[in-house]
């Protein structure tokens, strides 16, 4: 009866299914993993005071359980520490008690057989701030030019307004900083480009400088006129001050112009945590990064991620396209043929670093080297496109996805029926006529399969991308108003490399971890959401191309 079992094929099926299942359930419990790891940062959690006592003597140690451990006594001696009544086990807490500017480090280990009180106070306050990390203490006062003008309880209802209004002015601020003034110097820039390219070529005469002294004075009109508007915004925000109250009464005074936002977590409802939870999660997607990428947002390097998996796409359809078209429509079916057909299969076996290097000695020391001697002379010694930058990895990652778009489209092409070619032929269409208006129409499906494929492994790999024009953090984006507006040359922040770097090269280890499960879900989003704009696309080819195909 088992063997007539076996020969039925049914075991096959259920090892079939067992193996998609198993598969399924890995998938979705590392995104469960992921997403409960990474989005419980942003959740506002309570403040927690403790009254702590051990061999260094008594202490008040404020801020939010992050973790917590248990050893056992024999651990726990053996690690040196100290076991109070006999206990069979010791419980520790993970302490992110921030206030670095005060005591040099974020996070703090404490044993809870050392705790003697504990408490949530309402009045008990966050900062996030733009330098140093959280602040977690009591707000005592707000000073306007150095004159106390509300505290204690009332001090909190000011303080909110005056936050306001300070991030009002430092976004004034940051335009005309990065948007009006780099403009200005991007401006200048091509003004002296554009001057010494005419000085190479012999042509820069009386008229030019005339011009050109024009151009600069104008320039510096414009920069004296925002610098001047700069520095009025920055005495005003200067203004207002907060006077704070760390553990151990230790009193800081911290400039509104350094606050991000000021929260008491003790004191707010459910709602409001979720309200504030979603703001929180807005600003992640959308800001800048700051403090070494381990706070801020992370909006650049979602923007370099899409950015190069775009130009790749670009980079990669026709090249993929044609050499499949040739390989089954035109190439000689023979030993040559076949052996292209082996490199080009091998090739999405050879180790990502290797197109890094490939592309990095190619594309931008050669190909980037000699384009820049040939059209970009002026800008000499400092390179244009002979250093690494968005293009040379777009295409770089073109490279290596080429041979998934190759064998996908080829599969495509081999499944369009023969009937259809020689009924189109018949009718007295020529064969190139038959190739562009019928067969790669039908075979369309099969390109966009492998371009999301393709997207796939680009938008993940991180290795080759460290050779030739991801970086840590990228003072400007790819895309910009000024000409030509998509700056190929210019280097660009991406996801993969980000983890990486929060991950391991982050000296705040402990506050890095959480924004890595962050910034994985959402790189596996961006993927997910490429890939399901490509399947869209493919969707409604293979439906309109059905009736075709029947």
């Amino acid at each position: 009866m088992i063997k007539t079992w076996f020969k039925s094929g049914s075991p096959w099926v259920w090892l079939n299914a067992a193996a998609v299942s198993t598969s399924l359930i890995l998938v979705v419990g590392l995104l469960l993993l992921i997403a409960s790891r990474g989005l419980g940062h942003f959740w506002p959690a309570d403040i927690v005071e403790y009254h702590y006592q051990d061999q260094s003597g008594k202490s008040v140690i404020v801020g939010e359980v992050v973790d917590s451990a248990i050893m056992t006594a024999s651990q726990a001696k053996a690690a040196g520490h100290r076991i109070l009544n006999n206990a069979d086990y010791l419980e520790q807490r993970l302490i992110k008690t921030g206030n670095r500017d005060l005591t040099g480090m974020d996070f703090r280990w404490i044993q809870s057989q050392y705790i003697q009180q504990q408490a949530y106070p309402e009045e008990m306050i966050v900062i996030e701030r733009r330098e140093w990390g959280n602040f977690y203490g009591r707000l005592q006062a707000l000073k306007e030019n150095g004159r106390i003008i509300a505290e204690g309880e009332r001090a909190y209802a000011v303080v909110q307004a005056r936050i306001d209004r300070a991030l009002a002015l430092y976004d004034e601020i940051e335009h005309l900083q990065k948007n009006e003034i780099g403009s200005i110097n991007y401006g200048l820039e091509r003004l002296r480009l554009k001057q010494r390219s005419l000085e190479l070529k012999g042509e820069w005469n009386d008229t030019s400088e005339q011009e050109f002294a024009e151009q600069r004075a104008e320039f510096d009109r414009q920069y004296k006129e925002l610098q001047g508007k700069i520095g009025e915004l920055n005495r005003q925000i200067r203004r207002d001050s907060l006077v704070v109250v760390a553990a151990n009464d230790r009193r800081l005074e911290i400039p509104l112009e350094k606050v991000v936002r000021l929260i008491r977590p003790n004191a707010m409802s459910l709602g409001e945590k979720i309200i504030e939870y979603l703001v929180k999660f807005g600003e992640f997607v959308s800001d800048d990064p700051r403090e070494a990428n381990t706070e801020g947002g992370i909006f650049p390097a979602i923007f370099g991620t899409i950015m190069m998996v775009l130009l790749m796409s670009v980079f990669v359809t026709p090249f993929g396209v044609i050499a499949a078209v040739y390989l089954r429509e035109y190439a000689k079916q023979g030993f040559v043929t076949r052996i292209i057909r082996i490199a080009v299969n091998n090739l999405a076996g050879v180790p990502s670093i290797v197109y890094g290097v490939f592309g990095l000695g190619f594309f931008v020391y050669i190909l980037g080297g000699n384009i820049d001697q040939l059209f970009y002379p002026e800008a000499a010694p400092a390179p244009v496109f002979g250093t690494p930058g968005l293009m040379w990895a777009s295409l770089t990652l073109a490279l290596l996805t080429l041979p998934v778009v190759i064998v996908s489209t080829e599969e495509g092409l081999s499944r369009i029926p023969k009937s259809i070619r020689e009924g189109s032929l018949a009718l007295g269409a020529t064969k190139a006529e038959t190739l562009w208006r019928t067969v790669l129409p039908m075979a369309s499906p099969a390109m966009m399969t492998g371009l999301i494929l393709a997207v796939a492994r680009a938008a993940g790999e991180v290795a080759p991308l460290m050779l030739v024009g991801v970086v840590k953090l990228a003072p400007t984006l790819p895309l910009d108003g000024n000409f030509p507006f998509l700056h190929l040359d210019r280097k660009f922040m991406h996801l993969g490399f980000h983890i990486y770097d929060v991950g391991f090269q982050s000296p705040n280890v402990e506050a890095a971890r959480p924004l890595v499960y962050a910034t994985s879900l959402l790189l596996v989003l961006v993927i997910i959401g490429l890939n399901m704009f490509a399947i869209a696309i493919r969707n409604h080819l293979r439906e309109k191309y059905r009736a075709l195909e029947g």
